[in-house]
């Protein structure tokens, strides 16, 4: 069936989801000796320059039956989870997330919390719009939420290195962090099973 540009124009709606209509909200675990979470707090949603909202991934169990592969549905997994960062010549973030990996494990002799509630936290990505606040409203003036991701229990286990040169000029510096995730999952959506 052929469609017109018509059809297109209204099944598009909202003129299409942008990428760059997007924040992060992160609150940090407690971490005894640093001293800007104020800061942080205030930051963070503002210079989380990319995110992503997440892969879904069901992985399937081959089943050999008289020649035949026969696929079964198998374990959900979670994929680890990756931002950017703009950095400050405060370095507000990026000193807040060695601390915390510092909380995690120290820099001398290896030791660190033990206990995963002491270092794991949620954070969530909402995708925004500049659609009509008929959707949840946010701190930014004219955005509204249309789709939330929660990702549950996280914690960082990489900061990127920042490449500093002569060569470097106009740009300013950025360094990624990479979280595990225990799990996610979109806003208003429980975990309980269903039966179809």
């Amino acid at each position: 069936m052929a469609h017109s540009l018509s059809d297109f124009k209204s099944t598009l709606k909202g003129g299409g989801a942008r990428p760059n209509l997007f924040e992060v909200s992160l609150t940090l675990p407690t971490i005894t000796g640093y001293t800007k979470p104020t800061e942080f707090d205030k930051n963070f949603s503002i210079l989380c320059k990319s995110a992503a909202l997440p892969a879904s991934n069901i992985a399937n169990v081959d089943i050999p039956f008289r020649g035949r592969i026969f696929k079964v549905a198998g374990e959900r997994t979670f994929d680890t989870w990756q931002i950017t960062v703009i950095n400050d010549t405060d370095f507000v973030i990026r000193t807040a997330m060695e601390e915390w990996m510092q909380l995690i494990g120290q820099y001398q002799d290896g030791s660190g919390v033990t206990s995963p509630g002491s270092y794991m936290v949620n954070a969530t990505v909402n995708q925004l719009t500049r659609k009509p606040s008929d959707q949840t409203k946010t701190g930014t003036t004219g955005l509204s939420v249309v789709k939330s991701y929660t990702f549950y229990d996280i914690f960082p286990t990489n900061v990127s290195a920042i490449d500093l040169s002569y060569d470097t000029a106009d740009a300013i510096e950025e360094f990624t962090v990479e979280f595990q995730v225990q799990y996610w999952s979109p806003a208003n959506k429980s975990n309980t099973s269903t039966t179809p």
